[in-house]
């Protein structure tokens, strides 16, 4: 796959099967993320989106095949450990601290680093790229809206000063306006140098931000290729772009 793209590869999977009891959740599936850029999953609900993701994070364990990050073999490592080499991941949901502030909140994503002066800059840029957490930082999780929550969520991974992010439904009920400012915030985190691994029911969305896009399809890469490519396919546009 690096030869075909043409680009370092960061992050492969190579023929991954995840089982919950005897049910295949993943069959076989192999993707690569190069040093760069977006990298987009889409596919309807139950494909594997999510358990692609945990698989990643070491939060599901494989019964075949490897996943390398960086020329090193990390499946069946802990998350912790995978946190620690550099994948971040921002699950579906959200899923902030409600009582703990929006500063508190940020804080948690660097509990793996000792680099207090680095820790502080983090949080500088954390809050210059969110204005909004700026301005509450001392405001209770919870009293926070859906978009705002979602900006924390991404804020406090990036705290861990990633190699790679993991977004899982990073859009999911958030107002049309809110979705364009997470479309910017992803199209920016890339830009600045971290790749991204987005999964996303908003296919639309999704294949106009990556390069580079699979569709799932009950557990197994059913398409691949340029996310341009893919946005004008005849499959993908009646099965996920309403036609």
């Amino acid at each position: 796959m690096a030869e075909r793209t043409g680009r370092a590869m960061l992050l492969e999977l190579r023929d991954i099967e995840v089982r919950y009891q005897k049910v295949a959740a993943l069959k076989g599936v192999s993707m690569a993320v190069p040093a760069g850029g977006i990298v987009t999953i889409i596919g309807a609900n139950g494909a594997g989106k999510t358990t692609t993701l945990r698989a990643i994070s070491g939060l599901e364990p494989l019964t075949r095949g490897e996943i390398h990050f960086d020329d090193a073999r990390i499946d069946g490592r802990p998350p912790e450990e995978i946190v620690r080499r550099g994948i971040a991941h921002v699950p579906e949901g959200r899923r902030v601290f409600p009582d703990l502030t929006v500063e508190e909140n940020l804080r948690t994503g660097a509990f793996l680093r000792t680099d207090k002066a680095e820790i502080e800059a983090s949080l500088a840029d954390v809050f210059a790229r969110f204005p909004r957490l700026a301005e509450r930082r001392r405001q209770w999780a919870r009293s926070m809206s859906g978009g705002e929550q979602q900006m924390l969520a991404i804020g406090r991974a990036l705290m861990s000063a990633p190699r790679v992010l993991l977004l899982d439904e990073p859009s999911m009920g958030l107002s049309p306006v809110m979705v364009q400012e997470i479309a910017r915030i992803v199209t920016d985190i890339s830009a600045r140098g971290t790749p991204v691994v987005l999964v996303e029911q908003n296919a639309e969305m999704a294949l106009l931000l990556a390069q580079y896009a699979y569709v799932l399809e009950t557990g197994a890469v059913a398409l691949e290729g340029p996310a341009g490519d893919l946005h004008e396919n005849d499959h993908v546009r009646r099965a996920y772009l309403g036609g």
